[in-house]
């Protein structure tokens, strides 16, 4: 009897530490398959976030490149604006200045109907030295003379050339008055800058020559004073007699014809 009840307590031992053993493998392989399932969660976690990143990046990309798409559309868009202005522009100018040619036409129209109509009206000549040297040529006749033996620059030249000088000058003085007065009559306001540039022009072009007269008066004056010191005819550098017929065409003449061209020859080659 008591060996088999000490059998019995063995088997019993041997049933419960089977049952614990297979308890503890239970247990094992329930937190491995936790440990596997976990595991397999956190890579499916890990590819989730790698794709939203991907995504994410994509998207990124994506906005890059339409940012720099969109400059270029823009760029293009306002050189299009830009050549439309331009264009614009040029078609409203060529109204305007279509619209000015009209009115130039009325207004020379008009100009011209009124000085048709208007009469007396005192035509101012062109400010010009040269008609003036012409005019005193036509009212001063050649010098003729009167009597043989005649000495040269008597009393006779000296007259005959003073008033060539005077009368030379009074129309010299006469034009510096003349373009004056057409300065401040003509002295208006074009609204064309054309017009207004032609009439600077135009009055650069009269001061120019009234310099060129004025240097010209201031001559006349000393070939005055050389008449009344009666040295007036005589050339300055040989002490030869002018001429009459050259002083009657250059009344201001210091030189004879023949140092006159040697003077204009020295020029030439010494530039």
């Amino acid at each position: 009897m008591p060996a088999k009840k000490k059998t019995k307590k063995v088997a019993k031992k041997k049933v419960t530490a089977r049952k614990k053993v297979a308890k503890k493998a239970a247990k094992k392989s329930a937190a491995s398959r936790k440990k596997v399932a976990k595991k397999k969660v956190s890579k499916k976690k890990v590819a989730k976030k790698k794709a939203s990143r991907k995504k994410v990046a994509k998207k990124k990309a994506s906005k890059k490149k339409a940012a720099k798409k969109s400059p270029a559309k823009k760029k293009v868009a306002k050189k299009k604006a830009s050549k439309k202005k331009v264009i614009a522009k040029k078609k409203v100018a060529k109204k305007a200045a279509k619209k000015t040619i009209s009115k130039k036409k009325t207004t020379g129209n008009k100009n011209k109907k009124a000085m048709g109509k208007v009469t007396n009206i005192k035509k101012t000549p062109a400010p010009k030295s040269q008609k003036g040297k012409s005019a005193t040529k036509k009212k001063i006749a050649p010098y003729k003379q009167k009597r043989k033996n005649e000495d040269y620059m008597g009393p006779e030249h000296t007259e005959h050339f003073r008033q060539i000088l005077l009368a030379w000058k009074t129309e010299l003085m006469e034009e510096v008055d003349r373009t004056v007065h057409h300065m401040q009559d003509d002295a208006t306001n074009f609204p064309d800058p054309n017009d207004r540039a032609s009439q600077e022009e135009e009055f650069a072009l009269e001061l120019r020559t009234r310099d060129r007269e004025r240097k010209l008066i201031s001559k006349i004056d000393e070939s005055i004073a050389m008449l009344d010191s009666a040295d007036y005819g005589f050339c300055e550098i040989c002490g030869i007699e002018i001429g009459v017929r050259r002083l009657e065409a250059r009344p201001t003449a210091t030189q004879c014809i023949d140092c006159k061209t040697l003077d204009e020859i020295k020029e030439r080659h010494l530039g």
